[in-house]
Parts: structure tokens; sequence; C-alpha cells
């Protein structure tokens, strides 16, 4: 999708004028893709168990993923439109209760990964001193709950604890194995760990913040930080509730914090409370960036660099809360951009 020309200009602006953070998956060329489909060593010990496949049509691309365990079968059917750069899950693989038990009866040998650390080192001489690469993974519980309907993950996290603590202990074992190992052979690297929305407010309540997230993410943090790296943690909407959790796991850094309404806390609180700990990312939320015209954008970006930078901390980086994942560029969209970066590149 980044090849229609509407992207040059912005990727132009992007290369020349801003710092660089590629992210980058240790197991796969695109960090949202599936696992399931992996090739290499690790995809014999699947094949008894899972079966990956695609259907290629002219405006969509469908995934069907079937697993066969004690004799269950069950299917995941996901969606990428041409246009977007987005994989829509239509239908998820675990369905039922029975559905989750059949799911932990799998040897965790299938779980197997190939992990290529070549590829980040690569793109690292590639990028000289103009940006870093940072590691980009799921946690447990991220991994467990895209399995499941968004509202049976909701109710099983509060009134199938066992069950759904089962389902994200299976998940961690290989992510856990998996960071342990990346952290060891890239020490020194930044990381950005995403999925602990699925534990915000108004999902879960803050308690089980503790439960799903603090559990499962703070042994990637460690492991991590035991070879030299840092932690940016990944998470949209409400957060005030939970930044505590968020500090004391020992995340070095958080991002988008989302302004109301999409998320619940201000910038400037956040820098006061919590900015002495940790690198704070964000917070232009990229609805705005798409859709207001630059003299409304504007004010957003001078009080993002405001709030950001209201007090001594450990720094500030201005960015949107998300990507452009369509396929065309519109130039409100540029322009909005290349105002982003005037300001921050004018800013003292």
């Amino acid at each position: 999708m980044y090849n229609d020309p509407s992207w040059k200009p912005l990727i132009d602006l992007a290369e020349a004028h801003t710092d660089l953070i590629r992210m980058r998956s240790p197991v796969r060329a695109h960090s949202h893709e599936s696992w399931a489909g992996q090739g290499g060593t690790a995809a014999s010990a699947r094949a008894e168990f899972f079966k990956v496949n695609h259907v290629l049509e002219p405006d969509a691309r469908w995934t069907r993923t079937t697993v066969t365990v004690d004799g269950r079968t069950m299917s995941s059917l996901a969606k990428r439109q041409r246009d977007i750069d987005t994989i829509w899950t239509v239908e998820p693989l675990l369905k039922s209760p029975d559905d989750v038990n059949a799911y932990l009866h799998i040897p965790d040998e299938a779980f197997a990964e190939d992990i290529h650390p070549e590829a980040l080192l690569e793109e690292e001489r590639h990028l000289g001193d103009r940006g870093l690469v940072m590691i980009d993974t799921e946690d447990p519980l991220c991994a467990a709950a895209t399995l499941l309907r968004m509202e049976d993950f909701v109710v099983w996290a509060m009134t199938e604890p066992s069950l759904v603590h089962r389902l994200v202990e299976k998940c961690a074992r290989y992510i856990h194995a998996r960071t342990k190992r990346v952290a060891r052979e890239c020490p020194g690297r930044l990381w950005r760990i995403y999925g602990a929305e699925f534990a915000c407010e108004p999902y879960l309540p803050p308690a089980l913040f503790e439960e799903y997230v603090c559990r499962y993410t703070a042994p990637m943090i460690d492991a991590i930080h035991r070879h030299g790296g840092w932690v940016r943690l990944h998470c949209h909407g409400r957060i005030r509730n939970v930044l505590r959790s968020m500090v004391e796991m020992g995340v070095d850094a958080i991002d988008p914090i989302e302004p109301p309404p999409q998320g619940d806390v201000d910038l400037a609180y956040v820098r006061r409370e919590y900015g002495k700990d940790i690198v704070l990312f964000g917070n232009i939320e990229m609805a705005d960036l798409e859709a207001l015209p630059s003299e409304e954008f504007e004010p957003l970006v001078d009080r993002a660099l405001h709030e950001g930078t209201c007090c001594p901390g450990r720094g500030f980086v201005l960015m949107p809360s998300a990507s452009p994942y369509g396929r065309h560029i519109a130039p409100r969209v540029l322009a909005n951009y290349q105002l982003l970066v005037e300001k921050a590149l004018a800013f003292r």
C-alpha cells in the first residue's frame, strides 16, 4: 500500500526531518502478520494441528485457520482489504469454553517459533544514525484475547478467571521464551509491548490489570532490562487508573496517551505525576490529524508540545496515536503532518 504515489511525500518528510523508530518483529517480516502462516522449521511442529488457507479476491485476502486437536476442529476467518492496512477477525478461533480447553491440549512444541534477529541487525545497519529499530511484540494477554470474541473475553475474564489465566499462561510460555532469547541476542534495544488495553476500562476494572497484564508482562520487562534494553508500553484508551501499575512494572516509556474523549487523562497530568519515571510518547489523536483543517489542528500540536514538556522528566516524543492505514494519503493529512514536524523542529 505504501507504493501509492500519495505516500511518497509523507515518507520523504519522515525520512528527512524526523527521528526514525522502525518497528520490527523478531519472528515475522511484518509485526502484524499471524505466526500461524510462518514457514521454516517451526512450521513442521505446527502442521499436525494448524492448517492455514489463503483466498485472494480482487479487493481482499481471506485467511482461514483451522485447528484440530483431540478430535475437535475449530476455525477462524480473517480479512485483509486491499486498500486498508488492517486485519479484521471476522470469526474468532475459540468460541466456547470447550474450544479453549481443547486448545490448551496442543503441545507447546506446536507454538515454537523461528526467530530471526538478523533482520533487526540489518535494519539497524541500514538506518545508521538516522534512527533506531524498535522490537515489536504482543503481550500474552493480547495473544490470548485475540483468539476470542471480545464480548466472550470480557465476560470470561471476570466470571471464568481460571479458564482465561490458563489460556494466557499457554501464550506466555512461547512469548516469554521468545523475549528472553531476543533480549539476549539483541541487547540494549528499545522494545514496544502491546496488548495492555484489553485489560483497561471500560473492558475490565483496574484491579484485573494487575492479574492479566502485570503478572505476564512484568517478566518480559525484567528479561529486556536484564540485557540493557528499554520497554515502551503501547496502550490506547483509558489509562488513568492503571498508570501506577504500568510504572511499577518498570516500563521506561508509554504511548500514545490519548487525549479525552478517546482517553481519560491529560498529557500534562501524566507528565507531572509520572514524567520523572517514564518517557512519554504522544499524544496527537490520529482522527484529528486526518479530519481537522490545519488551523484547527495547530492548537492541538501546541498543546501537546507544552503539556509534554511542562515540568522536568525523562523525555517527551511528539507523535500521533496511530498511523494512516489507507492506501491514499489525502492532501489534508500531508499538510497536518508537515505542520506537526515544523512545530516540533521549531519548539524551544
